[in-house]
């Protein structure tokens, strides 16, 4: 069997592969019935949505026959390593990392953070812009997050709040 679309049957792949392992770590929480739905139920639905979902892109990659072959390209470094650093800086400046003495700096700032330097792996880049936009998502957040769900997130860094 050959793949006509190396694009499309290596994100199908990609897609099956992350459904699967979530539907497979949703089985350690209880996932109970359509009726009584556990806290595993929905990422196994969803797991096993995307996983069928990936299938269906395999499908379309060995069967669709396309002019050449859609090979994947470079990969893009740069994007990369700044997309997964913002999701890391985020992490850490919400939770903080006790064991080597960062503390949790609080949801505002996490934000703020999370755009800015994710917004460096575009190809420009407007700092008046990006930071309309990261108080447009701290300001939704706190509404949604605080205000609406009452969640317990710490919103500002423990020196500001006391």
């Amino acid at each position: 069997m050959k793949i006509k679309s190396q694009k499309d049957f290596f994100s199908g792949l990609m897609f099956t592969v992350v459904g699967v392992a979530f539907a497979w770590g949703a089985t350690t929480y209880t996932v109970g019935t359509g009726a009584r739905m556990g806290p595993g139920y929905f990422p196994l639905m969803l797991g096993i949505l995307m996983a069928l979902i990936g299938l269906g892109i395999m499908f379309t990659g060995l069967s669709v026959e396309t002019t050449d072959g859609e090979k994947i390209g470079k990969w893009a470094w740069k994007q990369v390593v700044f997309i997964l650093g913002a999701n890391l800086a985020f992490g850490v400046l919400l939770g903080g990392l006790p064991s080597i003495g960062v503390p949790a700096m609080g949801m505002i700032i996490a934000i703020y953070a999370l755009v800015i330097i994710s917004s460096l792996a575009g190809h420009e880049f407007k700092l008046p812009s990006v930071l309309i936009l990261a108080t447009v998502l701290a300001v939704g957040s706190y509404v949604a997050f605080i205000w609406a769900l009452k969640l317990q997130i710490q919103v500002w860094p423990t020196f500001i709040t006391g």
